[in-house]
């Protein structure tokens, strides 16, 4: 970024250094929502709370628990060659994921807060030699003060959605300056690359979806036997990553087809767990009896809704039912992830709304591997026909298998694609440490 910065983004500069000492209020009060972490808010400010190990270092930073789990392979095989990498994320939930899931030697810290300083103090902390930004989460300032330091950057996975790229479209020279940044963006698919290209992106290549790549999540095997025992025989339907305004359908669902299916049991884990207790509370006022997973409750044979809203454990939830409803979709969000699901054997049903995953379901749809539905009835219908007939439903989960399997590749094309910008760090590395 060697070309004068446009007149937009002096201004937004100018507004977040003025913002700066208003960042401690911002803070404190993300603490009290358990958005922020006490011991280590001096990382929101760039500070950091770890040394810089000696050597090269490859900085990674995905946004939430999506990004960094679709990231997870690609974090093992450049850690796996020997070099060191910083992973940066901007949730308590990411941190713990990290925590649970990285490998040994790969550190974690919150992203800085996108102001100037914050972002130049981190930087001159941690002095990586390679910088991989998974998606779409492009903080303007710390991008900006990256490649001053000429620090090469990637765009790993990138995604831009039609929506995003007609607001994008409004501030071409804003946008403009930050792709012309990156050495490299490799998009998921042609239509992101497309839109990232006519936005000023200068190389991108499309390399695929690094979700597709990525293992079924995992279960705890005592956690699973344990629900398995409570759950019997039941028919068992799910609805994973709801929103508010899904959770109401969903119950709505369970209350219609329980009569023509006896002794049925409905798990709805939300996409942001603290809702547990309110969707119980919605449950239990349609006249539903309802468990809470987080108060250590376990379904019994009066539980209607059990509510799964612990973190870590869609794996769990995916390996326990045949027939899985995946929100955000319902609402004008833009879908969930829908491969852990298939890649586990369950038959899906989704709502219109899957801009964030456009191709994905329409391949699904296509291959009749996924039931779109319009709206709470046909939600119903659909699983209630999936649930009452076996072939139907093990027909639709096996074409939901197939394509998500077919799919895959792009772990391998990205590492392909990395390969240039890693080489010569490892052998950096392998003379540091001779």
């Amino acid at each position: 970024m060697t070309a004068p910065l446009p007149r937009a983004l002096q201004a937004y500069r100018l507004a977040l250094s003025a913002a700066a000492p208003l960042t401690a209020l911002l803070l404190r009060q993300r603490l009290v929502r358990g958005k922020e972490i006490d011991a280590r808010l001096c990382e929101r400010r760039g500070e950091g709370t770890l040394p810089r190990p000696d050597g090269p270092l490859v900085w990674l930073h995905a946004a939430s628990v999506g990004e960094l789990m679709s990231v997870l392979p690609l974090i093992e095989r450049i850690s796996g060659r020997g070099l060191t990498m910083l992973v940066t994320s901007g949730t308590v939930t990411s941190s713990e994921i990290a925590a649970q899931r990285m490998p040994p030697g790969v550190i974690h810290q919150f992203v800085p807060l996108d102001v100037p300083r914050f972002a130049g103090r981190f930087l001159d902390h941690w002095r990586p030699q390679l910088a991989l930004f998974v998606e779409s989460d492009l903080w303007p300032n710390l991008l900006i003060e990256t490649a001053r330091r000429d620090v090469p950057m990637v765009l790993l996975n990138a995604r831009l959605s039609e929506r995003s790229f007609r607001r994008w479209q409004r501030l071409p020279q804003f946008i403009g300056h930050l792709l012309q940044g990156f050495d490299l963006c490799l998009a998921r698919t042609r239509a992101d690359a497309e839109r990232l290209t006519r936005l000023g992106g200068r190389k991108v290549v499309v390399s695929g979806n690094l979700k597709l790549d990525v293992p079924a999540p995992p279960a705890d095997a005592a956690a699973l036997a344990a629900l398995q025992d409570a759950v019997g025989a039941r028919p068992v339907m799910a609805a994973a990553s709801t929103h508010p305004g899904e959770d109401e359908l969903v119950i709505a669902a369970h209350k219609r087809l329980r009569a023509g299916t006896p002794g049925l049991l409905t798990l709805i884990a939300p996409r942001h767990p603290e809702r547990g207790p309110q969707i119980a509370a919605l449950a239990r006022a349609a006249g539903l009896n309802a468990a809470v997973r987080s108060e250590n409750a376990l379904p019994d044979a009066a539980t209607e809704i059990y509510v799964a809203d612990t973190m870590g454990e869609l794996g769990l939830l995916y390996r326990l039912t045949p027939v899985v409803f995946i929100g955000g979709s319902l609402i004008p969000h833009g879908g969930q992830n829908p491969i852990e699901p298939a890649k586990l054997g369950a038959a899906i049903v989704h709502g219109p709304h899957v801009a964030n995953f456009q191709e994905l379901y329409a391949e699904l749809d296509a291959a009749h591997g996924a039931e779109l539905v319009a709206d709470g009835d046909r939600l119903a219908a659909a699983l209630g026909a999936l649930l009452t007939q076996p072939v139907l439903r093990e027909r639709v989960a096996r074409a939901g298998h197939e394509v998500v399997e077919a799919l895959g590749g792009a772990l391998e094309r990205t590492m392909q694609a990395l390969e240039p910008y890693l080489d010569p760090l490892q052998h950096r590395q392998d003379a540091h440490h001779a």
